[in-house]
């Protein structure tokens, strides 16, 4: 069986393939016209984000048997037409949950802590103690969007805090522990101080957080999007920050990114007014997309795929 691997990713997986049979193709050099070439006969595609899986580019794969992404977001895949065409797709969510909630943590310290400008200071001379006075994280309500492998290994994280977790999901029930209550949307914006995206992007969650979420919170809140950026509307976030109902806002996603999530800046566009407040603004921590981007993750959501593939051959 001939599998195309599109993007690069950690090599333990083309070793575990290729050790069970399968014929492993580098294509990470090869042009997306290169790449409709070499699929015709792929029985497997290994990807991250370079090209969008659609329905024009997977009609060239005439014996394509499943789609494996290091990573866990689907939005680049046609999941309509692999499943009219019986392709299995493979995600590794399990692989950089931990990174993930490592980083979300990690952000929402420095904000509270301020940290990202305290350092700065301190390298550029300034000395300024009472102006870089931090809160503390125990006492509040956090609340997490989406109680999948992410926003259950966010929860995990905060264990070592003295703080009630509330968490929303959709799409399960019955998930509450001693750490963790189960709760409404509603229940969110009643009691919140910090609420977590941990969802994926879709049509129902384009822009889920938009003006009326914002204003829907009765506390003004911290807010962290480690999901996809648009999942947060920019111009209602900063609209938010600005009348004080955000009080700060982690990001290491932004609407404005690529779809391939591998570069952001265009120097021959305008930055938008809204991008250059995130920018400016002492309220908000940004990060390029590197939540689940770890030594370790990179290994295991290679390691993650090679059991699902070797699991169903």
């Amino acid at each position: 069986m001939k599998v195309l691997f599109i993007d690069i990713v950690h090599p333990i997986l083309e070793e575990r393939l290729t050790k069970a049979g399968y014929t492993c193709i580098d294509a990470t050099e090869f042009s997306q016209k290169e790449c409709e070439t070499a699929i015709t006969d792929a029985s497997g595609i290994v990807i991250r984000s370079r090209f969008r899986m659609d329905a024009s580019f997977l009609s060239h794969a005439k014996q394509l048997k499943f789609i494996a992404r290091s990573g866990a977001g689907m939005e680049n895949i046609d999941e309509d037409y692999c499943q009219k065409n019986n392709i299995t797709l493979y995600n590794a969510p399990e692989g950089n949950r931990n990174a993930v909630g490592e980083h979300a943590l990690g952000m929402l310290l420095s904000l509270f802590n301020r940290l990202h400008l305290a350092n700065s200071e301190v390298k550029n001379g300034k000395w300024d103690r009472e102006g870089n006075r931090g809160i503390e994280l125990d006492g509040k309500t956090v609340g997490i969007i989406g109680f999948g492998n992410n926003g259950s290994a966010f929860a995990k994280k905060l264990r070592g805090f003295d703080v009630e977790i509330l968490a929303y999901d959709k799409y399960k029930s019955d998930f509450g522990n001693e750490f963790v209550q189960e709760a409404s949307l509603g229940e969110l914006y009643k009691n919140c101080d910090v609420v977590s995206f941990h969802i994926p992007q879709n049509e129902e969650t384009i822009y889920f957080a938009g003006d009326d979420f914002f204003t829907a919170f009765k506390k003004n809140i911290y807010l962290i999007n480690l999901s996809r950026g648009k999942v947060v509307r920019t111009s209602a976030l900063v609209n938010a920050l600005k009348n004080g109902k955000v009080l700060g806002a982690c990001l290491d996603v932004l609407e404005y990114e690529k779809s391939s999530f591998e570069s952001f800046f265009d120097e021959k566009k305008e930055i938008n007014s809204d991008f250059k407040f995130l920018l400016d603004s002492e309220k908000t921590l940004l990060s390029p997309h590197v939540g689940g981007w770890t030594v370790e993750s990179y290994y295991k959501l290679s390691d993650v795929l090679g059991d699902k593939i070797l699991s169903n051959p």
